[in-house]
């Protein structure tokens, strides 16, 4: 990497500004799901905020049968359903002409052509400067052949100063193991400079998730807290309250593990756990979120059933109403072993957290939909207020609320009022919506920003996807050797399988209430 230079490293990057760089958005897969729900809503939004540059355009690339006129009615339909802001008809007028579209195969050759034209002519009408972002909203077989085709298309410009510049937003799931990661990410290299590929996490677009830099560095009274001498230990659960639905297809091939822990869940551990980075850049930041992965302990065989715990959800209740298990979902298979809930408990082995466990918990068809990062610090000494052993004082907890309302609070121990001394844990509570009077932007606002300003962050660098595949293939590889026909049931509506309650209280912990 070329040397970068500051005008003063110790306040560089303090006041960061994401200014989107003129371009065209081509949408590969423009006229799906993840298009209408998620990716023209956050244009639309980022326009409608004042974001995006005077000279920006939309592709959308897909199979189905469109123009422009039908294009933009099916983004318009979108973006009144799945918008954060309501759209306002006059200024959709002018947003509307910058949508276009294009219909063609993704295995065809010549629709590349015409897409090199059609963006040719884009670009001149709205004084583009040659600057393309192409996102791939595809299954991931066909990862390959259309970045293939894009290169031969001519369509991916070389990194340097004189050049328009090309980049590439790839959806997860990147590979299903270290084996197929590895593929696909040479696919990608063989086309694109890795200083061009993003691979999305939208997870870490989340306001919670990108607040958690700032409030561990941006705040005295944290970071010296922050090791193995204070905490006691960590728990990030991600519930959610949806079962399988239409994504049975994918999922019975997928399970919990590979689809939220690999990406995730890791992920959020690794900013949590991270060393400070000595300035705000991204590949100093990914090389410190890296250092993390590389210094998680292996699960093994000897260490496997104190450290994983896999479920199904049985048939239950979904607000008062029943819901089948698992195995009687549409689509899946009525002998699946895929796992719809993992519990893990695991150690970061370098100085500032050894001896420290993380208890992870991931799972479909809970209670209710919340991600949480919660740190408990250590109890304070069995003297003065903690000196009765029949109720211990409950110990400090910061929380950070991901979903479904972002924002933290900090548990802490007072005085009820009265005459006598009694003591009583409150929560400090800090929640976006109501503090700053305002919905915080959705995960994928952000981090289209960021692909347009060039920052890369939030994205997950080809290292960390294989080191967190190589990881998890220890767990996925011992469950497959096993080759159990069974695996542990919960009942829909509830925390998971009384398995994962043992994991943890073996510890003398429990799991919180969420």
């Amino acid at each position: 990497m070329p040397d970068k230079k500051y005008d003063n490293p110790l306040t560089a990057g303090i006041n960061i500004t994401h200014t989107a760089q003129p371009c065209t958005l081509v949408i590969f897969g423009g006229g799906g799901d993840l298009s209408r729900r998620k990716l023209l809503p956050a244009v639309f939004n980022q326009a409608l905020d004042g974001e995006l540059p005077a000279n920006f355009a939309v592709l959308g690339f897909a199979i189905e049968k469109m123009d422009d006129v039908s294009y933009r009615e099916f983004a318009r339909k979108g973006i009144e359903q799945f918008s954060r802001q309501a759209l306002d008809p006059a200024y959709w007028s002018d947003f509307e002409t910058r949508l276009h579209y294009l219909q063609g195969s993704l295995d065809n050759p010549e629709a590349y052509k015409q897409l090199k034209k059609r963006l040719d002519e884009i670009d001149v009408s709205f004084g583009i400067p040659g600057n393309h972002v192409f996102y791939l909203a595809i299954p991931p077989a066909l990862i390959e052949t259309c970045v293939s085709q894009l290169k031969a298309a001519g369509l991916v410009m070389p990194v340097d100063d004189h050049s328009p510049f090309s980049r590439i937003i790839v959806e997860k799931p990147i590979g299903r193991d270290l084996a197929s990661a590895k593929k696909v990410n040479a696919t990608l290299s063989q086309n694109f400079d890795e200083q061009q590929i993003y691979r999305i996490d939208h997870y870490l677009g989340k306001e919670t998730v990108q607040n958690i830099l700032a409030m561990r560095f941006g705040n005295a009274i944290f970071e010296p807290l922050w090791n193995s001498k204070h905490i006691d230990h960590v728990q990030i659960t991600v519930a959610e309250e949806e079962g399988v639905g239409t994504r049975a297809g994918y999922y019975d091939k997928a399970g919990a593990l590979r689809d939220m822990i690999q990406n995730h869940i890791l992920q959020l551990l690794t900013l949590i756990a991270m060393e400070p980075p000595w300035i705000m850049d991204a590949d100093v930041i990914r090389d410190h979120r890296q250092d993390i992965l590389n210094c998680l302990r292996p699960i093994t065989p000897e260490n496997f059933d104190q450290s994983v715990v896999r479920a199904q959800y049985g048939p239950g209740f979904h607000h008062g109403e029943d819901v089948p298990g698992y195995r009687r979902e549409a689509g899946v298979a009525q002998d699946s072993v895929t796992e719809t809930f993992v519990a893990l408990k695991l150690f970061i082995d370098n100085w500032r957290w050894a001896g420290v466990p993380f208890y992870i918990r991931t799972g479909k068809r809970m209670p209710k939909r919340a991600s949480e990062i919660a740190i408990q610090f250590k109890s304070v000494p069995p003297i003065l207020f903690n000196a009765n052993n029949d109720q211990p004082l409950e110990p400090n907890v910061l929380a950070l609320s991901i979903q479904p309302n972002e924002g933290l609070s900090l548990r802490i121990a007072t005085k009820l009022p009265g005459a006598k001394l009694k003591i009583f844990p409150v929560k400090m509570d800090f929640r976006y919506g109501s503090t700053f009077g305002e919905q915080s932007p959705e995960a994928y606002e952000r981090l289209l920003l960021d692909v347009m300003a060039g920052d890369a962050t939030l994205f997950m660098r080809r290292d960390s996807v294989e080191s967190s595949w190589a990881w998890v293939d220890n767990i996925l590889n011992t469950w497959a050797s096993s080759r159990t026909r069974w695996i542990p049931e919960y009942s829909a509506g509830t925390w998971g399988p009384l398995e994962a309650d043992r994991l943890i209280e073996s510890d003398n912990r429990k799991w919180r209430m969420l």
